[in-house]
């Protein structure tokens, strides 16, 4: 009776998308409730390295690279989890972000005076920042995998992108209270060396509402997918989809990693305005994700992919030479404006998993290629993250930042490659 009454209350659109037969409320439930403790923990991430763990450059990059870790060794992960259905993944995925942020919340209501003790507290930030790390990238394949078979066929990139718009929105609620509480912390009258509180608040919100997704989560008793997987899965016909990964995976982790510190570092951005910035980027991400959805569907994947990394070169360039080529107000301003585009261009890959769909016989194939691209594109992208900060140490921004245009390049002419022709391999079946 509870699931006629959400069927019959439930917007249009969600009927337009879905299966009739699908129960979609309690999977968006948790994604809306892990989105704003994820913007809560992202939107304070990189000032508490920078300015509560000290973390310079070239350390930070160390940092990414061990957080990034469980994103190349994501395939032997899943392996052991080879025989459980994609939900089932999805609650070890959402249990483990929540055991990393219990971590990161103990040790920032720790205080360390002697130099071993900030050592150590730096060691348990990294462990529990690799946990949470963990578990993002558990449901990153599943989650995108579950919205597609959710949908119906022809709807698969309205459903990534409605998905995405959903998880933004949480985002976007989550960045706005770190603003608040931030701004609450300082209108309060605490010194500068009292900031940490504005962090323990932020760490405990985030928390709570984790465990409160986690328990949704729980309480997800169908199985969208029952078929298992395999174990390790590596297939001639979805090599372009692997090298395509590789380079995603390197150029966004510039961004990811470097970006921020730019705005940290170089232009003195603390973190009320940082999490403005990462709102206004998820505001448009959240706008952006059905249309770009849309449009995948509508002038096909190959199209999305070519003008994603022509509009990304030009934005790599003015990041790493705005500073040299304007006055110091006008490049942070044009800083800000790269940074939400890298965003919104950003959301273009869910091109790549339309893809996969489309050359794929099953849903099992789908997802344990979506895993194996999601290892495949950290190959590289670890090495980027431990590379990056010994780039920027020696040779500068501008370096880093042509680096990551150059794999932009190679990116767009590859992708010129792909051809209609291969999706008559495949065409999943829905079973």
């Amino acid at each position: 009776m509870t699931d006629n009454l959400i069927k019959k209350n439930r917007p249009q659109f969600i009927d337009d998308i879905y299966r009739s037969d699908s129960k979609v409320g309690r999977f968006l439930s948790v994604l809306i409730l892990f989105g704003v403790a994820f913007g809560l923990k992202r939107g304070i991430q990189d000032n508490y390295l920078a300015e509560i763990i000290n973390i310079e450059p070239f350390e930070r990059g160390i940092v990414e690279f061990f957080r990034e870790l469980p994103g190349l060794l994501l395939i032997f992960i899943l392996a052991l989890m080879y025989r459980f259905a994609d939900s089932k993944v999805f609650k070890v995925g959402i249990a483990l972000m929540t055991g990393g942020l219990v971590g990161l919340f103990i040790v920032s209501m720790t205080n360390s005076t002697t130099s071993s003790e900030v050592f150590l507290i730096k060691i348990l930030v990294i462990f529990f920042m690799v946990i949470f790390s963990t578990g993002e990238h558990v449901i990153m394949p599943v989650r995108s995998t579950i919205a597609m078979e959710l949908a119906k066929r022809e709807k698969a990139g309205a459903s990534l992108g409605i998905t995405t718009s959903i998880n933004q929105l949480g985002n976007i609620a989550g960045f706005l209270l770190v603003t608040v509480i931030f701004l609450f912390v300082k209108k309060a009258g605490f010194s500068r060396t009292d900031d940490i509180l504005g962090y323990r608040i932020v760490f405990g919100i985030a928390l709570g509402l984790m465990v409160a997704a986690a328990l949704v989560a729980a309480a997800l008793k169908e199985t969208t997918l029952k078929a298992p997987r395999q174990r390790f899965y590596f297939a001639k016909k979805f090599s372009k989809y692997y090298i395509l990964e590789v380079f995603y995976g390197s150029r966004k982790q510039i961004f990811l990693t470097f970006a921020p510190y730019v705005l940290i570092l170089q232009y003195g951005a603390d973190p009320s305005l940082m999490s403005i910035l990462f709102a206004v980027c998820a505001v448009f991400v959240m706008l952006c994700s059905p249309l770009i959805g849309k449009l995948i569907d509508k002038v096909g994947y190959k199209a999305v992919m070519v003008g994603d990394t022509i509009i990304l070169i030009v934005v790599c360039l003015m990041y790493g030479f705005a500073h040299r080529m304007f006055a110091p107000n006008i490049a942070f301003i044009i800083v800000c404006i790269n940074f939400i585009l890298d965003q919104i261009i950003s959301i273009a890959s869910m091109a790549n998993n339309v893809y996969v769909q489309r050359i794929s016989k099953n849903r099992a194939e789908i997802t344990a290629t979506l895993s194996t691209g999601i290892s495949v594109n950290h190959i590289f992208s670890v090495l980027i993250a431990l590379l990056g900060g010994w780039v920027w140490k020696v040779a500068g921004i501008e370096t880093l930042f042509t680096i990551s245009a150059f794999l932009a390049l190679i990116n767009s002419i590859y992708a010129v490659t792909i051809k209609k022709e291969e999706e008559q391999q495949g065409g999943t079946d829905e079973e």
